[in-house]
């Protein structure tokens, strides 16, 4: 049995990202996979202390992170993985804080400092990720917003190989516009966008999630 394991980056566990990545997970159990869902925001860690202990000749860390903390077991099941899908909103321009750290400390210690930067990750392992925003396209657009979202997916077919990414425009962020100072939204039109919209989004993520329980891309 293949195992899915999704990441999410948003400190809300119920709410547009989260909601998502259930979606996926439903998909990749569909096609029979084992599926586990991490809140990061669970988790007590940092990022990447660049302490090089992971490039270090001959060192007991080498080629894996030397950092011990909650992240440690989840980076030890992952790569015990089939599949790895990771879900971040976007905070001020990029993912969140947590979902960045735990990039660095995912990726970092699989890059070999030779010419042709190699992957020490040691099998080809199916990614995707799932953007979340209330931005709508327009801005999304006018922020280049797609060209990070790249670099990043380039970045993971370097060290785990094929991947996948969409992204969620012009989500709902709260239940109540009128409770916060949110002039520039507009309620009626995001929670339209709600009902209409974010279902086909959710049976996106559900077929993404299929796709990565069969090895991604088709």
């Amino acid at each position: 049995m293949k195992t899915v394991i999704a990441i999410n980056g948003s400190p809300r566990k119920t709410w547009n990202t989260a909601m998502l990545l259930g979606h996926a997970l439903e998909g990749a159990a569909s096609k029979g996979a084992k599926t586990e869902l991490v809140h990061l925001y669970d988790l007590d860690y940092k990022g990447c202390t660049s302490c090089f202990s992971c490039k270090l000749v001959g060192g007991k860390s080498y080629g894996k992170c030397a950092v011990q903390d909650d992240l440690t077991p989840v980076l030890e099941r992952i790569l015990d993985a089939d599949a790895l899908l990771l879900g971040s909103p976007i905070y001020v321009g990029t993912a969140t804080g947590e979902m960045r750290s735990f990039l660095e400390r995912l990726v970092f210690p699989y890059i070999v400092y030779d010419a042709a930067r190699s992957s020490l990750f040691p099998k080809k392992m199916p990614t995707g990720f799932i953007y979340t925003m209330g931005a709508d396209e327009a801005r999304v657009k006018d922020m280049v917003y797609e060209a990070q979202f790249r670099l990043t997916e380039m970045l993971l077919e370097r060290i785990f190989g094929p991947s996948d990414w969409f992204m969620v425009t012009d989500t709902l962020q709260f239940d109540d516009y009128t409770k916060y100072v949110s002039s520039g939204f507009d309620p009626e039109a995001k929670a339209r966008r709600r009902r209409e919209v974010f279902p086909e989004d959710c049976k996106k993520a559900f077929e993404m999630g299929k796709r990565l329980a069969k090895g991604l891309p088709g």
